[in-house]
């Protein structure tokens, strides 16, 4: 049984559910919805994708209000044929988190039976207030003709912000402390509360994505995922903030999280390390775990699969690189170029970010072979790899003004579009991130998960790397066993 569950659902729907549950004559309403599993390694999300309104005769509104069988027949039928769960989703004409009275007890557990019956997944429930504020329990079947609620701990709506509802219960809102008084003094208690409560997770931690640990670590964020299956190398410690030479041929995430509880402002942050790529299944499964991503890596098939992710399980991802520039063997220049993706923003491939025949490339393990990179020319983009600190720094700051906006809205912004900072002649470009091209799939993959088909798979750059440490005798062959260890302790 997972640890947590939650919903997730995005903008478009969520506005298109309250017009419909929310009335103004303040009387209840109810629909229904079919959904997805978005089976993290500990959190288990019901993907809200398709409503199913009510029509003519299907519901009988009376201050509270009923649906007739027929109605709950068709959603049923609509399940079954996609292979898809139920959601059963009402309104309360009160604000905030919804608790259940007894008539919403029992109407849900009448239905959970028929639905998993039918559907072999436990029927969701959702109720809105009159403010907007989602909650959301499962309904899991305990033996006979049991079945016990657990309530979700949050409910998040992607679309231009990220909009969490947490249960309080569940996920308190974190206490004020001196340590980060600047901090919430600038984005506000309520602002803050939104930010801290977030499982957010960074892929990759080089030398943006260990500064980006950092960062968020100060600002008092109470749950960090780190996911790299690498270790600390000479080449890295001019670029690094967490590592010495003394980390040499350790694993990152080790050094992250250490560094992160060193310099961690909230009480008892809970900081998980994965030591996989988030390629493989491990790493692709504590992604799922967060409610955002940073992608701080800079090989195609990675990017591709965050990008997958952002629009198939509804996480958000805001995704940054560094290009530096030569001219006659001279620096000439460097740009920062940054943008946040999912539902209703241009995907990382329509932007440009990476290239599909790249990811076949290094699927192939090519880009782990020193023979075929070693026969591209010299300025290829796949063999770049000059940035240095202060170019990280830049980037790691700007990727985290980028979460703040999309989950603030501060100062009026909810999204900068795609921003390309150029040092040299010193300007900003920022353009809006448009709309993905015609012939992109990232729309009718929007809250499917991995429904029509999966992206994980073996990451041959990572297999290596198990291989020298097992050599070594640093790590356990599968690495399962001490990444679970360690984990949020």
């Amino acid at each position: 049984m997972p640890d947590e569950h939650s919903v997730a659902l995005a903008g478009d729907l969520d506005r298109r559910l309250c017009d419909h549950l929310i009335r103004t004559d303040g009387q209840e309403d109810l629909a229904f919805a079919l959904w997805t599993p978005s089976r993290g390694a500990r959190r288990l999300t019901a993907l809200i994708h398709t409503p199913i309104l009510p029509g003519p005769g299907d519901r009988t509104v009376h201050g509270n209000v009923a649906f007739n069988p027929v109605y709950l027949e068709r959603v049923c039928k609509a399940a079954m044929r996609e292979g898809c769960g139920v959601c059963f989703l009402h309104s309360h004409p009160f604000p905030g988190w919804q608790g259940m009275s007894p008539d919403d007890v029992e109407a849900e557990q009448r239905l959970a039976g028929t639905v998993a019956a039918l559907t072999d997944l436990p029927l969701v429930g959702m109720t809105v207030g009159c403010d907007g504020t989602w909650s959301a329990r499962f309904w899991r079947h305990v033996g006979g003709r049991t079945f016990e609620r657990e309530w979700c701990a949050s409910v998040r709506v992607v679309g231009e912000l990220l909009d969490v509802d947490f249960c309080n219960r569940l996920r308190p809102r974190p206490g004020r402390r001196e340590l980060f008084r600047r901090t919430v003094d600038v984005w506000g208690d309520e602002a803050y509360a939104q930010l801290a409560r977030l499982t957010v997770g960074i892929v990759g931690l080089g030398s943006v994505g260990s500064l980006v640990a950092e960062a968020l670590a100060r600002m008092g964020m109470t749950r960090l995922v780190l996911i790299d299956f690498d270790v600390v190398r000479p080449h890295n410690l001019d670029r690094m903030s967490i590592a010495t030479e003394e980390d040499i041929g350790a694993l990152k995430v080790d050094c992250a999280r250490e560094r992160i509880l060193k310099v961690a402002t909230a009480k008892d942050p809970l900081v998980r390390r994965v030591p996989y790529s988030v390629v493989e299944e491990q790493g692709y499964r504590a992604a799922l775990d967060c409610d955002a991503l940073f992608s701080c890596v800079d090989r195609p098939r990675p990017r591709s699969v965050v990008d997958h992710m952002a629009y198939g399980h509804l996480v958000p991802i805001v995704d940054g690189g560094i290009e530096v520039r030569f001219r006659y063997g001279e620096f000439s220049g460097v740009d920062w170029q940054l943008q946040t993706v999912g539902p209703g923003r241009r995907c990382l491939q329509c932007t440009g970010v990476y290239d599909p025949g790249d990811v076949s490339t290094e699927a192939a393990g090519k880009l782990d072979d020193p023979s075929y990179l070693k026969g591209l020319p010299a300025d290829h983009h796949l063999k770049r790899n000059e940035n240095v600190f202060p170019f990280s720094m830049n980037l790691a700051s700007l990727e985290i003004l980028q979460l703040v906006a999309m989950v603030t809205g501060a100062a009026g912004i909810k999204s900068f579009g795609v921003q390309r900072f150029r040092y040299v002649p010193g300007i900003v470009d920022v353009r809006a991130a448009g709309a993905c091209e015609p012939d992109c799939d990232r729309a009718d993959l929007v809250g499917h998960g991995d429904r029509h088909f999966s992206l994980i798979g073996r990451d041959i750059g990572a297999d290596k790397v198990r291989s020298e440490l097992e050599e070594g005798g640093e790590v356990d062959g599968t690495g399962e066993a001490q990444a679970e260890a360690s984990a949020d302790s």
